[in-house]
């Protein structure tokens, strides 16, 4: 049974993290298992259940957590994951003046792989676009019930709309199916997002999104009626807000449908619009804020991307680029 007596820092900091930071639930229960995982390693405690000694954590302890997570092949995205829940917990406890130091601070990392992200080329884009179309005039098995025709032709639209939305703004996969139609402005050709942290922001869309939206939001009201235009925009068929679950399942098997590479996600998408928008000349700044990055590092990995294409492109056209 567990104890009514949770650690004070490690429930304040919870706290901390959802009213000050806007964190989602799912980053919260990021950080609380890091730290837990912690916890146990130097305490055999469950700070979710009992007060734990924080301030006699030192850099020691820190080093040999480190090697422990690396002895267990743990993912250098992970272990990077890990310690910095672990070093912003105790910044927070520091300004708590719980803890006298931060004994993560000054622990050597190791280097965080780089790997450039993967994208859809143009033809890859259309032929994912199609696919839908495709999937779903074979009357396609939606879960455990056969689809009628009449539904069929509503999801094709709506994952047409969702795939054209994700590539046309640069949304992720939650920004897209959170979207309410109040949000939708077809007229000036923008949709307000709203991003990490409850950061809002303006995304573009293209007329080839704009046409998808409304043939899209025309069926869904002819089958389900006006609604609040508040309410989700983007359904299942029940009329309720479809989860990205549900889509990624339908993404899978439209990937199959266009021949495309299983291991691409919606995620790829958004990759995709900033390597598209930096080839054809955009500013990296434009891009940041259109994606929506805080930091403009994180938009710099796309450079890389564009440069490598064109490298490659050099090395098998130019004559003297190749190799004998």
């Amino acid at each position: 049974m567990t104890s009514q007596n949770p650690d004070k820092y490690f429930s304040s900091f919870r706290a901390y993290l959802r009213g000050e930071k806007n964190a989602s639930e799912h980053t919260v229960s990021g950080y609380s298992s890091d730290i837990s995982q912690f916890a146990n390693f130097a305490f055999s405690a469950n700070p979710e259940e009992t007060n734990v000694n924080w301030d006699s954590v030192v850099l020691m302890n820190a080093r040999l957590f480190l090697s422990e997570l690396q002895n267990k092949k743990i993912s250098r995205t992970s272990v990077l994951r890990k310690i910095s829940s672990l070093r912003a917990f105790y910044r927070f406890m520091m300004r708590e003046k719980a803890v006298s130091s931060n004994p993560f601070a000054a622990l050597s990392m190791p280097k965080k792989e780089k790997r450039l992200p993967k994208y859809l080329s143009l033809n890859q884009i259309e032929a994912l676009v199609g696919a839908p179309a495709i999937y779903w005039a074979k009357g396609a098995d939606a879960g455990d019930e056969k689809c009628d025709q009449e539904f069929a032709n509503f999801a094709r639209l709506r994952d047409v709309a969702i795939i054209e939305t994700i590539y046309s703004g640069g949304l992720r996969i939650n920004e897209a199916l959170s979207l309410s139609e109040s949000r939708l402005d077809l007229i000036g050709d923008i949709v307000k997002v709203k991003g990490k942290g409850k950061k809002e922001r303006i995304a573009g869309l293209g007329k080839s999104a704009i046409g998808a939206l409304r043939q899209y939001i025309a069926e869904k009201k002819r089958m389900f009626g006006s609604s609040d235009r508040n309410s989700p925009l983007f359904v299942n068929k029940f009329g309720t807000a479809l989860t990205p679950r549900s889509f990624q399942r339908y993404f899978k098997m439209y990937l199959g449908m266009a021949g495309l590479p299983s291991d691409m996600t919606p995620h790829k998408l958004r990759h995709s619009f900033a390597t598209h928008m930096l080839d054809a000349g955009a500013d990296l700044r434009s891009v940041q804020e259109l994606l929506g990055h805080a930091n403009l590092s994180t938009t710099q990995i796309y450079t890389h991307v564009s440069t490598q294409r064109l490298k490659n492109a050099y090395k098998n056209a130019h004559p003297r680029a190749r190799k004998k």
